[in-house]
């Protein structure tokens, strides 16, 4: 019974193995599949870049990362922070129910590169920002375990007592801007000191951060150090601002339910 179930798909297989052969064997029709192959491969890969006008949204209250954002979301890539964590939520019920509204193409726009992932040793923090305190924060990456105690997280407690290089922000944004990220002069030359004003809200430095990124961008002490700039205050920045650089998700689920 079972021989006569496989017999169709044998003979398949058996002219799949004849015509490769007979491929390998001639060195032009070799070529000829390999050129038919990648360029159906690479034509499925770039024609999607002709609408991508179409695709990304244009939303008026999309703002750039700050300089302390952007310095967390380095800091964020470098601990490989993105292997065990995706950051894009899927259209599936049982993740908008879990995570929030699904991710837009417009929310990564200025993300360079792109963290969407598809990995998820730990959960998705797409819209991770402000669902948790700072204090929270602080006390996951310390010792995971001491908030999740089946977590498999590696501690980051170093980030605390490393201070945060501020120097080559101003680089960083201007390398940024020239791939399309929307800063101006005005914020790549003041980068380091609204680096530190973010993080600072009793410092002369704070209302420049105001002025540049707007009223609503968050200006406090994240790691509970007042005395020093740390990747502790960038990391944590960066991780509460996941999922509010803009609200065109949460009022877009809000039309569809309508």
């Amino acid at each position: 019974m079972l021989k006569t179930l496989l017999k169709p798909f044998a003979r398949v297989f058996e002219f799949q193995a004849k015509t490769h052969y007979r491929m390998e064997r001639h060195s032009m029709a070799l070529t000829a599949g390999i050129i038919l192959a990648a360029g159906v491969g690479g034509f499925v890969e770039i024609a999607p870049l002709f609408t991508i006008d179409e695709t990304v949204e244009d939303v008026a209250d999309m703002r750039v990362y700050t300089p302390l954002e952007q310095a967390g979301r380095d800091i964020y890539i470098r601990e490989g922070c993105y292997a065990c964590h995706s950051q894009m939520i899927r259209t599936l019920r049982d993740e908008v129910e879990r995570y929030g509204p699904y991710s837009l193409a417009v929310e990564s726009k200025y993300d360079h590169p792109m963290l969407w992932g598809s990995k998820r040793t730990g959960p998705d923090l797409a819209r991770v920002g402000d669902k948790y305190s700072d204090d929270w924060q602080v006390r996951h990456l310390i010792n995971p375990r001491d908030l999740v105690p089946q977590s498999v997280m590696p501690q980051y407690a170093f980030l605390q007592e490393t201070p945060l290089r501020t120097d080559d922000l101003p680089g960083r944004l201007k390398a940024l801007s020239m791939v399309g990220v929307p800063y101006t002069d005005d914020m790549i030359a003041n980068a380091a000191d609204d680096a530190l004003g973010q993080a600072r809200p009793d410092s002369d430095r704070a209302s420049g951060v105001l002025d540049r990124y707007g009223e609503a961008t968050a200006v406090r002490t994240f790691d509970g150090q007042s005395d020093r700039l740390t990747e502790m205050d960038a990391l944590v920045a960066y991780l509460q601002i996941l999922g509010n650089l803009t609200d065109v998700a949460q009022n877009t689920q809000l039309m569809t339910e309508e």
